[in-house]
């Protein structure tokens, strides 16, 4: 972790931060945010299933006041930002100077983001498991207002892509700004990340395209066919008449028995539905394609299947 600035180190010069590095540390800080929460979270894994949701708003409060006292407290920056080598500045000022944030300003900050999340979620929660009719007035009014602050962050985004200060609108209040800790040097970026995901996306869409190409049902055959021992002309025999008596693609008795051209028995809707699924259908017995489908003539035939 980096060395972050004092109250001692007023009059050092600062340098502003890149609105991507500013975004980033945003992005840094709710990772972080999720990955103790769901830390703690694990710890209640034996317990009864919704033990912490009653009291979900304030314990997640309470996780947050614990990493404000050693980050934004303390070192004048949030975890987000010391990893990327930048922390706020007092910008009431106006000074060129570094200025560190004055208690005040901490206190703030810390009433603005923790008891903001806070109160929605405690909001949210108190009045959807309430009748819609009795705090009619009062959620509509509490809907407007995160409305407008939805509102105001928008605006403050945009004015943040044009001029580079203040990426949220706690910080715009505020008056405190993202500077350099040092004398930013370049920037280093690793494509390693990148170049695997290009690569697996490539990938992805070339399965994506090669596998319609790929007639399934021929292939499974063929391995059947490469697995399964030559049985004897008793035994084939046998099969025959059995498949004669049963479905060859669901293995029910045949509903309006049909052929294909060869001596396995379908039913008419199992055998028309695979057909029109895949014009190069071929039966999962024996292989043959598909050359004419021919209904059986269910009394002659299948009883002359039954007498053999």
């Amino acid at each position: 972790m980096l060395t972050m600035a004092s109250g001692d180190d007023n009059g050092k010069k600062v340098t502003p931060v890149l609105r991507v590095s500013q975004l980033d540390a945003l992005e840094l800080n709710k990772a972080l945010e999720q990955l103790v929460w769901s830390q703690f979270t694990r710890c209640f894994q034996g317990f009864k299933p919704g033990l912490l949701a009653r009291f979900e708003p304030e314990l997640k409060a309470a996780l947050w006041l614990f990493l404000w006292r050693f980050t934004v407290y303390s070192k004048n920056a949030t975890v987000g930002q010391a990893i990327l080598n930048i922390q706020y500045k007092n910008d009431l000022s106006q000074m060129q100077k570094y200025q560190a944030l004055s208690k005040q300003q901490k206190y703030w900050y810390l009433i603005c983001t923790v008891g903001g999340k806070w109160l929605e979620e405690r909001c949210y929660g108190l009045f959807s498991n309430r009748p819609l009719e009795s705090f009619r007035k009062t959620k509509y009014f509490i809907n407007i207002v995160f409305g407008l602050l939805r509102l105001c962050e928008l605006l403050n985004f945009l004015a943040f892509l044009q001029k580079g200060k203040f990426a949220t609108l706690t910080e715009r209040i505020l008056r405190i700004r993202s500077v350099f800790c040092q004398p930013q040097s370049v920037r280093q970026i690793g494509f390693e990340y990148t170049n695997r995901e290009l690569l697996w996306h490539g990938f992805a869409e070339f399965l994506i395209f090669l596998l319609p190409l790929i007639n399934m049902q021929k292939l499974k055959l063929k391995v059947s066919s490469w697995s399964l021992p030559i049985s004897g002309g008793t035994r084939n025999e046998n099969n025959s008449a059995t498949c004669c008596k049963e479905c060859s693609l669901c293995g029910e008795w045949p509903t309006l028995p049909h052929t294909i051209g060869c001596s396995h028995v379908f039913c008419y809707y199992c055998i028309k539905s695979n057909y029109l699924f895949d014009l190069y259908f071929t039966c999962p017995k024996c292989g043959t394609e598909v050359q004419d489908l021919q209904p059986l003539k269910y009394k002659l035939e299948m009883k002359e299947v039954d007498t053999h």
